[in-house]
């Protein structure tokens, strides 16, 4: 995930809301006041959740604590769903039924936040290399927001009626989390949602605050793999050769055609190449360059336009150098890391909007345009049985850090950044008011 564009105040709004506007935890409401009793034990759990965190597949601590976490409210709970998933279910009479996600693993990163609960974990990564780790993805924010949803639900069970479907999901960083859990069969073995809910910290709104956008709101993912084939010789005699480090730089090139002349302008997209390897030497033409690169876009038939067009280019630019077909680029698109976009259903999300808004206040509810990041959380919307999904943002930047950034222009550090770090008292008192507010108020519309 990265960071994300969003409506907000102007400049001097946005100070004055940040200075005067009424504070969530002041308003005197019910709600507010018993979040705020919760707050210590809220904030020891995203302690120790942020200083053990575990990379994408090896999340058995973080499932386990949850797990602990569910159990202790009396929920029904299964472990080791869908990879380290953990699903609990607390059944309240009759009536809909809410699911409420958040996901659950860590980041390849060292952390240098400078904090002294900064992680100091270190792992092995799938090749062998030692890693540090690190929740700079705010995952433990999301996971500690579930737990405290959920209390505050439970606790306030006599204000409404239907069925709490909690799930706490691994590996969103590397795509395959939530499409084990739904291969598993968490909408056929559980009850079938209603609404599905789910947030993520933001690291361009300031704590206290939260962000949504209707309709889009992240984007289809695609990693794919180009291996560019040439024949190789000597740097001196090029003419005997097909060179395919000039083949790959004509491809880099034309790449960016697709977006700006195939595709809708009003139709956002984006191709770029992020890794490109190549040759071994000064002086040798080598056989094969290797690239790979990112696709974003919102709608599906542009993923698919983008594909069909990287694989037409790229053919035609191999074929206009002489190459036969046997020799044209390999295309490789990593299907298992693909993830759709995220569409927030637009009535759902009017009633999450309106209800956090009554909770927090107006002017704590921002406005969020799409973004071109991605998140699995989009598939939950995509099975046969369509279910609405609504994600919306939490503010994550110290309200002190965030005002200097308006007034200096300085650039915040991002979400996978190693200096990430989240105000999470603040966005946590306001995550778990804001979330089990948007809940109640779903299990009684």
């Amino acid at each position: 995930m990265l960071g994300q564009i969003i409506h907000k105040p102007s400049l001097l709004g946005a100070l004055f809301a940040l200075t005067v506007s009424p504070s969530l935890w002041a308003q005197g409401n019910e709600l507010a006041q018993s979040v705020k009793q919760a707050m210590p034990a809220l904030s020891s759990l995203y302690l120790e959740l942020h200083q053990h965190p575990e990379l994408s597949y090896h999340e058995q601590q973080s499932s386990a604590r949850i797990a602990a976490e569910f159990d202790a409210l009396g929920m029904s709970v299964t472990r080791d769903f869908g990879g380290h998933g953990v699903v609990g279910i607390y059944r309240n009479g009759k009536g809909p039924t809410v699911m409420i996600r958040a996901d659950t693993d860590a980041l390849p990163i060292v952390e240098e936040t400078g904090k002294a609960y900064a992680s100091k974990v270190t792992t092995l990564d799938a090749q062998g290399n030692q890693v540090g780790v690190m929740h700079a993805c705010g995952h433990d924010v999301h996971m500690t927001n579930l737990v405290g949803t959920a209390q505050q639900l439970i606790k306030a069970k006599d204000k409404w009626q239907g069925t709490l479907m909690l799930v706490a999901q691994p590996a969103e960083e590397v795509g395959g989390g939530a499409k084990a859990m739904l291969k598993q069969g968490l909408f056929s073995q559980f009850p079938l949602p209603d609404h599905i809910l789910g947030l993520h910290v933001s690291a361009s709104v300031p704590a206290g605050k939260v962000a949504i956008a209707p309709g889009y709101a992240l984007a289809n993912v695609d990693s794919v793999d180009i291996s560019v084939k040439g024949r190789g010789g000597h740097g001196a005699y090029p003419h005997t050769t097909v060179d395919p480090v000039v083949l790959a730089a004509r491809i880099v090139l034309a790449l960016q055609t697709i977006v700006s002349r195939e595709v809708s302008p009003l139709a956002p997209n984006v191709i770029t190449v992020g890794s490109i390897h190549g040759g071994s030497k000064h002086n040798i033409i080598g056989n094969e360059v290797k690239l790979q690169l990112t696709l974003r876009s919102y709608d599906p038939k542009v993923r698919e336009q983008q594909i069909a067009a990287i694989k037409r280019l790229t053919q035609g630019i191999a074929s206009s150098a002489g190459l036969d077909e046997t020799e044209w680029p390999d295309v490789y698109v990593h299907q298992e890391e693909s993830i759709p976009s995220t569409y927030n259903d637009p009535n759902q999300t009017a009633l999450v909007k309106a209800s956090i808004a009554k909770q927090l206040g107006d002017d704590n509810v921002w406005e969020a345009s799409p973004v071109m990041a991605g998140e699995d959380f989009g598939l939950y919307g995509l099975t046969p049985e369509k279910r609405p999904i609504t994600l919306f943002w939490l503010g994550a930047v110290p309200a002190d850090d965030y005002a200097a950034s308006q007034v200096s222009g300085a650039i915040l550090p991002s979400l996978h950044s190693s200096k990430f770090a989240p105000d999470y008292p603040v966005s946590l008192e306001a995550g778990v008011q804001a979330m089990s507010r948007a809940a109640i108020d779903l299990f009684n519309h």
